[in-house]
């Protein structure tokens, strides 16, 4: 278990069963719940926590968000989640635009896009992204 011991259980377990061919690629609703489950916990454990290290649980926390957001999106793409207005429109961007890199602008239904992407979770240090959010901006004209 060296290899994913910055990862949390529920997937290092779901990892095994893929590997041996016992569970779908797709995650479930109880992923889900408790990914968010493991999220709360972290951050309740961080409140309560009244050490001087600014940085404790915040690797986990960070881990915990990424897996959260990949669950996420993993369910919303199967349609198990639904989907914000916002998210649907940046579903048919990616779809008429897949190969899209950062910043670039498009015409798409009459009105112009760009590409962006923002940091889901970042390492201690804030140096490295764990995760990116790919959106899309409407342009003004």
């Amino acid at each position: 278990m060296d290899t994913w011991s910055g990862i949390l259980p529920f997937e290092y377990v779901r990892h095994l069963r893929l590997q041996l061919g016992t569970m779908m690629t797709s995650y479930t609703l109880e992923d889900h719940a408790r990914a968010t489950q493991e999220l709360a916990g972290l951050h309740e454990k961080w409140e309560n926590y009244s050490g001087n290290n600014q940085n404790k649980y915040r690797a986990q926390i960070e881990a915990s968000r990424a897996a959260l957001f990949r669950i996420e999106q993993s369910l919303k793409e199967a349609g198990l989640l639904k989907r914000t207005a916002q998210e649907e429109r940046d579903a048919a961007l990616d779809a008429a635009f897949p190969n899209a890199p950062s910043r670039e602008i498009v015409d798409w239904q009459g009105q112009r896009y760009q590409r962006r992407y923002t940091p889901v979770a970042t390492s201690v240090s804030g140096k490295t992204v764990r995760e990116w959010k790919g959106y899309w901006t409407q342009l003004s004209d």
